[in-house]
Parts: structure tokens; sequence; C-alpha cells
């Protein structure tokens, strides 16, 4: 059985107090044997104001414990219940991250999309777009004359829009001061945790045209 201070200290207090420790000990059926145990200090176990046993007590009392072994128990017991609800939440977590990767898995490709010709964008030169819908900001870069690249406008930390830099080679983001590789799209500063996500090409006949988005992580 559990040592349960209080349950102790209650029963002591219904023993014949006129009866020495000694005593006690030498008569057959006055309490069960565990009762002698270690004492505890009157001042680490406290008897509830109405007298009553802290079984009968009401919950409020139970839960905001006045005595440390009472109070020790409601601490742990709050420590388990954090534990339950953090793997319950981390849980949750990776089914939704799970969910979400195989709704992109099986989502089919966007349509494909005349962005220009080629003629529209000279080289060291960049043109706007949407793609794939109406709001996805997008950038079309000519870095020579046989190189295209297309990239979100969206920078990675909190979507501002990336402003390209053809003298240094980057895209800037003017928000946190974030940059990107104006050839690769790739993260090279600032807060920005991943690479802008790419417009994959087709080029047919002069003509530009976007097929499909590439979300990267690194």
């Amino acid at each position: 059985m559990a040592d349960d201070p209080q349950r102790r200290f209650e029963e002591d207090l219904a023993l014949d107090a006129r009866l020495t420790a000694e005593a006690r000990q030498g008569l057959t059926g006055t309490a069960r044997a565990e009762v002698y145990g270690p004492a505890y200090d009157r001042d680490d176990v406290t008897v509830p104001p109405d007298g009553r046993s802290m079984a009968e007590q009401p919950r409020w009392r139970r839960d905001f414990a006045i005595d440390w072994p009472q109070d020790h128990h409601v601490a742990r017991r709050d420590f388990t219940k954090f534990l339950v609800l953090t793997s319950g939440a981390f849980a949750a977590g990776q089914g939704w991250i799970a969910a979400q990767s195989l709704v992109r898995h099986r989502r089919p490709p966007p349509p494909r999309k005349r962005i220009a010709a080629m003629t529209d964008v000279p080289v060291g030169e960049s043109l706007m777009f949407d793609y794939p819908g109406e709001h996805d900001p997008c950038l079309l870069i000519r870095l020579a004359e046989d190189k295209l690249v297309a990239f979100s406008q969206k920078c990675t930390h909190l979507a501002c829009a990336v402003i390209p830099r053809f003298k240094d080679g980057v895209l800037d983001c003017a928000c946190h001061n974030g940059s990107f590789d104006l050839a690769t799209g790739r993260n090279l500063s600032g807060p920005p945790p991943r690479p802008l996500p790419q417009i994959e090409l087709e080029v047919v006949d002069g003509e530009v045209f976007a097929v499909d988005v590439t979300a990267r992580t690194s």
C-alpha cells in the first residue's frame, strides 16, 4: 500500500491517546501493524478545519493542498497532465505535417502558362508575372542569352516582395534584409529560412512558359 502521511496521521489521532507507543505494541487488535511506522512531524500534515478526512474534502481543497505530501502529489499529477498534453500536441502536429505532404504529392500540377517572348526580357533584366494563381507574384530573370530562371517573388520569411540586384547577383528583401542568390534562389543571409520556390520553365519557338512550381527546403 502506498505511504500516505495524511491517512497515517488521521489513524494515529483515532488511537487512544492514553496509551504509550510501547503499550500499543503490546496489544492485539488495536491497530494494523503498519500504523507503527516512522512518525511524521505534525507540521508536515495538516488537519482540515472541519475535521473530516481528506477523502471527504471538496475538490478545491484537494487541488490546492497546503501540506507538503499532498502538495507534492498535486505537483506530480499536474506534471503528468502537462506531459500528456504536450505529447498529444506533438503527435497532432506530426499528423498534420504528414497529411499536408500527402495532399501536396497527390495534387495535380498547375496548368501550363505563357509568360512572355524571349525578346520581351533582355539580358540583365527581369519581368514580373503571376503563377500559378492570379495572386502569386513571380519574377522571370534573364541571366544570359540562353539562360532564364524564375522564382516566386515572396520572401520565405514573411512574404515581402524580393527585388533583383543584378550587379550583386542577389534578390533582396527590404523588409528584414534577407537575400537570395539571383541564379539559384537559395537563401544567403538574413531571416529567410529556405530558398525561394522555383518556377519550372519551358521555351518553345522563342516563347517562355511556366509549367510547374518546386518548393524547396534547402
